[in-house]
């Protein structure tokens, strides 16, 4: 017999068990990530993300689950409906507390309705979306978010009444490059000549980019690193710390395996660094930051090493985030990302489906103008 419950947190969950349904999955949805930012406090507490994943259990062992949360505030999201909650409010419907399916704070695409692997993935995919919205219907809250989810997960929502909503972000894919200059002979002439530049013009500076993963990485390099990362909060009105140095920690001791330093180093010190995290054939770029203003020290720190990275490591796909059309113009092509809403008040649905119907045309355009444009088009110069 199926029973569906709520647990305090994915950290109270079997970590083997909680994996099996990740699987080849996002390592972002692996027991080690999630669980670490939930022991840090970067989520519980008074911080308005209430883990509470939804898990089907059978025999008292998990065959489906989620990573949910209840949240008081849409901060850390990356699929933005502040305009729907204002919405919400000038209508006198309340819109926190809502429920959310996602990975905090990082706006990477994967399952998020988790199955194992010797179950049906499209009946338990429809199982856990009727178990969300029955939930926000018996519950004092106002919807249900499934953000950067899979595209066949999006089908099985749509068919329990969610919302579709589409997105895009900038994807670089390795099309069989044995070298970098294989990637750049990619370009037309000019676009690769600047890429050339702002690499010969850093190296002026004193600057040598290094790659470290695994054990590789040295205990020291992740105070570095927050450093690094505290950095871009502080430099940008809009930065938001939601990690704290203990996550780093945690992260040190059980995810090192999966992590990936790119540090810059002027004259021998550590300038800049980017914390990336590898799983199967993919690098996942997340956070950046750097102590010293080098001109094209961020290009080449987060992109071309990450990408030089990829084609030595036989990496096929590199996600470095969301946002940023500089990334298009160096061979990162626009990828469509897919959420899933379902809002329990009918006024406040029925304004959101004509928004999203026609922001999803506005970006199905975009993604097909700028897949036409792509950078990667070399010419005969």
């Amino acid at each position: 017999m199926t029973e569906f419950e709520f647990a305090a947190s994915i950290a109270s969950l079997p970590a083997e068990q909680w994996n099996e349904l990740v699987a080849q999955e996002s390592p972002f949805l692996e027991w080690e990530w999630l669980a670490s930012l939930e022991e840090a406090g970067a989520v519980g507490g008074d911080t308005g993300w209430h883990p509470r994943p939804l898990v089907a259990l059978e025999d008292r062992r998990l065959v489906a689950a989620c990573p949910l949360y209840v949240k008081l505030h849409s901060d850390g999201e990356f699929v933005f409906d502040w305009s729907w909650a204002d919405a919400a409010e000038r209508a006198g419907i309340r819109y926190y507390p809502k429920l959310l399916v996602a990975v905090p704070f990082s706006p990477v695409p994967g399952a998020r309705l988790l199955v194992a692997p010797d179950r049906d993935r499209g009946r338990w995919s429809r199982a856990l979306a009727r178990e969300l919205r029955r939930t926000c219907l018996a519950s004092d809250l106002s919807s249900v978010h499934v953000n950067f989810c899979r595209e066949e997960e999006l089908g099985a929502m749509v068919e329990e009444g969610y919302l579709a909503r589409v997105g895009l972000q900038y994807h670089w894919q390795n099309r069989g490059y044995s070298h970098f200059d294989d990637y750049l002979g990619q370009f037309r002439s000019k676009r690769r000549n600047q890429i050339r530049r702002e690499r010969r013009e850093l190296a002026k500076q004193g600057v040598v980019i290094e790659r470290l993963t695994a054990d590789e990485i040295p205990d020291s390099l992740f105070e570095t690193m927050y450093r690094f990362y505290l950095s871009t909060v502080e430099r940008h009105y809009w930065g938001r710390q939601y990690l704290n140095f203990e996550l780093f920690e945690l992260l040190r001791d059980r995810f090192r395996q999966r992590l990936v330093f790119i540090v810059a180093r002027q004259h021998g010190e550590p300038v800049a660094g980017t914390l990336n995290v590898v799983k199967g054939d993919a690098l996942y770029g997340r956070y950046w930051g750097a102590t010293r203003d080098l001109r094209h020290l961020h290009f080449n720190v987060c992109y071309y090493a990450a990408v030089e990275h990829c084609i030595e490591s036989g990496l096929q796909r590199f996600e470095p985030g969301a946002g940023g059309e500089h990334k298009q113009l160096r061979g990162f092509d626009a990828s469509p990302t897919w959420s899933a809403h379902f809002l329990r008040d009918e006024r406040l649905a029925s304004a959101v489906r004509r928004f999203l119907d026609a922001e999803r045309t506005q970006a199905e355009q975009a993604i097909s103008w700028y897949q036409d444009r792509s950078a990667l088009k070399c010419d005969s110069s």
